[in-house]
């Protein structure tokens, strides 16, 4: 017992061994799911690439590509946040591992079982769940990757529109070029401006989230 009246256990060797070789497993599968988030972005990085290419390959050339390559960006996002949420289980064991397994041995050579943190490690294992809501795997995804690409996007769109096929040179000439068929070129910008703002704010949101979170939580769980 210790002075605060819980009981200490001690780990075997063998033990010891098997939490090491579990840090493993969690690390290569950490891993392998960081590697998936990669390829995600990737995918949005060359769709934007190819739009870009097709809608800046001649004055004439339509914007449409740049309008259009949103979707697939906003698919990509889908994917990758549902796969973080995945990533984010093996990243949130291996760093509970981390500070409450080989940081406390390597300090003072002590585990600390008292805090009871193999009993949570348990718990997750018994029952998995995620650690994180799909609008914050959103909102960091969005911070991390996709607000870069969106930005890239944006940018290219209203540039092709102001100087092609010609320097525009009034308001109306601008929005007449964003016409779209029958949509009228307001209600298509209109409609982007509404995409970028919905990526800001989820963006923005997820950002006091985590700071919350960092502020609120009393343990190194991810």
């Amino acid at each position: 017992m210790d002075g605060a009246g819980k009981e200490r256990k001690e780990l075997s060797a063998a033990e010891i061994g098997a939490l090491s070789h579990l840090y493993r497993g969690e690390v290569y599968r950490s891993t392998i799911w960081r590697t998936r988030l990669d390829t995600s972005t990737n995918w949005a990085v060359v769709t934007l690439g190819i739009a870009l290419t097709i809608s800046f390959a001649a004055p004439e050339a339509s914007p449409l590509p740049l309008v259009l390559v949103g979707v697939l960006i906003v698919f990509f996002l889908m994917l990758e946040a549902r796969r973080y949420r995945f990533f984010n289980v093996w990243r949130a064991r291996c760093r509970w591992l981390e500070t409450h397994f080989f940081a406390p041995m390597l300090h003072d050579g002590d585990l600390h079982m008292e805090e009871g943190w193999q009993k949570i490690l348990a718990e997750d294992y018994w029952t998995p769940h995620y650690h994180v809501s799909m609008r914050t795997a959103l909102g960091r995804r969005i911070r991390r990757n996709y607000l870069w690409i969106l930005l890239i996007q944006a940018a290219a769109y209203v540039g092709k529109l102001l100087v092609h096929p010609k320097p525009v040179e009034s308001l109306s000439q601008f929005i007449s070029r964003a016409e779209v068929g029958p949509v009228p070129g307001i209600v298509v910008l209109g409609l982007g401006a509404l995409y970028c703002v919905v990526f800001c704010v989820a963006a923005l949101m997820s950002y006091r989230s985590d700071m919350r979170r960092a502020r609120a939580r009393g343990s190194s769980m991810g």
